[in-house]
């Protein structure tokens, strides 16, 4: 990679404090995980998340494709721009060059999660075929998980492995937390196999989940995202603890929400499932100092 050291500018300063500022204002399980790590590692998973917020918010805006496809070139470019060591043009990109250079972070891993928003961006995705549904969960998740390990402190191959599994784990449950809200916009991520099997023909997502066995659907899924977790958990098992500390965190509490998923169930009518904020500090805790 031809990239000269980056200068931490007054720019890039301001930038890091506004990433910082927006992370910290959207109160996720991500910035409980993230605050564990160093201040260098710390802000590099800042500029990761604002990212991949910038890109999933091009992707869903209400705007004509023809724009969506601009915003997500514009992108690209920055990423080819920045491997290339000319100058980052945005504001998150400028945050990027520093965490790119010190952690070794990959351009095939953020072309891919640009390529992931650019199916939902093209589309919107209705049932699709088991290999696309897994092709997405790489690009939007495993893909964020592979430049995370690197961040975190790792390179050996299992931390890879961690990524794949726990990348899916995590997207798939996001997909069983947010099926109401898909559909609404349209949207329908469950895999068109299970739909078949469980004689549910119609794509229309909101008839979709109004089906009395949808439940059925949901909770297969559940069972790969559940099979996702225990993977990822092994090779974490193989991997420096203290780089896995975050990972360990993020699964932890997306592991509880599945399981309140479960014990719930996706029969309508469905109520919000959330993880109390106490429950998210004992993890914090616990898996943050373990």
């Amino acid at each position: 990679m031809s990239m000269t050291a980056p200068i931490q500018t007054d720019d890039v300063s301001a930038d890091l404090a506004e990433v910082t500022r927006q992370v910290g204002q959207a109160k996720s399980s991500f910035y409980t995980a993230m605050r564990f790590l160093p201040k260098d590692r710390r802000e590099a998973m800042f500029a990761i998340y604002a990212f991949c917020r910038e890109v999933d918010d091009i992707a869903d805006e209400p705007a004509p494709q023809d724009e969506k496809q601009r915003g997500l070139a514009a992108w690209r470019a920055e990423i080819e721009a920045i491997y290339a060591g000319r100058p980052a043009t945005l504001p998150v990109g400028r945050t990027l060059v520093g965490p790119i250079r010190r952690f070794d972070l990959q351009k095939r891993d953020f072309h891919a999660v640009i390529d992931g928003m650019a199916m939902d961006a093209e589309r919107d995705i209705v049932a699709p075929d088991a290999a696309e549904l897994d092709l997405y969960c790489d690009r939007v998740a495993s893909a964020v998980g592979r430049l995370s390990v690197r961040v975190f402190g790792t390179w050996q191959p299992r931390a890879d492995e961690v990524a794949e599994h726990l990348g899916r784990a995590l997207q798939l449950t996001n997909i069983l937390r947010d099926i109401d809200e898909d559909a609404e916009r349209g949207r329908l991520y469950l895999p068109r196999e299970a739909l078949e099997h469980h004689g549910i023909a119609t794509r229309v997502p909101t008839e979709v989940i109004a089906q009395p066995a949808i439940d059925a659907v949901c909770t297969e899924l559940a069972a790969e995202a559940h099979r996702r977790f225990q993977l990822a958990d092994a090779a974490m098992a193989q991997c420096a603890k203290g780089a896995m500390r975050p990972a360990r965190m993020m699964s932890a509490v997306y592991a509880a929400i599945l399981e309140r998923l479960l014990r719930r169930g996706w029969a309508p009518p469905r109520a919000t499932v959330k993880v109390p904020k106490l429950v998210k500090l004992w993890i914090a805790l616990t898996r943050g100092l373990l």
